[in-house]
């Protein structure tokens, strides 16, 4: 057996190398400098639907017993007209902001009903037997009852 001559060896080295450097290669991505660069082409939009939705505007019966409550509350120092002007929009803005809710959504449920402006619920089946009024103080909840609260709610007094 003869031993390789020296060029042999380099070709073998070479050669090894060359089929190697494909599995080593990373991309490198280069800005085109032509004007033939290639775009992505994505598709068009669809076009949005016109239509609007939700409410639109606050009828004008209801604007008015809405600023009828702002004056109430002296948040509003002009008359009721039924319009839902820009002095009525800041009335109820600074109303809900003194709140501490937001004031982006005019207007807010919330202030509506803290303005006494709420659902009706007059003509509900249980009308009659219903009370809307707010529930009574935790201080009136016996103290057997009130111990069985915090037991299934695992509290600790």
């Amino acid at each position: 057996m003869s031993v390789p001559s020296f060029s042999a060896k380099l070709a073998i080295v070479l050669s090894a190398v060359l089929m190697a450097s494909p599995a080593f290669a990373t991309r490198t991505h280069r800005a085109t400098s032509g004007g033939n660069s290639r775009t992505s082409h994505k598709p068009a939009p669809k076009p949005q639907s016109h239509r609007l939705h939700g409410q639109q505007a606050i009828e004008p019966a209801r604007v008015t017993e809405i600023q009828q409550a702002l004056i109430r509350e002296h948040y509003l120092n002009t008359e009721a007209n039924g319009r839902w002007d820009a002095t009525t929009e800041a009335a109820m803005q600074k109303y809900q902001a003194d709140q501490g809710w937001q004031i982006k959504l005019m207007p807010d449920s919330r202030a509506l009903k803290k303005l006494g402006l709420g659902p009706d619920y007059s003509t509900a089946i249980n009308a009659k037997t219903a009370t809307f009024a707010d529930p009574p103080p935790v201080t009136t909840i016996p103290a057997d009852q009130a111990a069985g609260f915090v037991q299934s709610a695992h509290l600790h007094q």
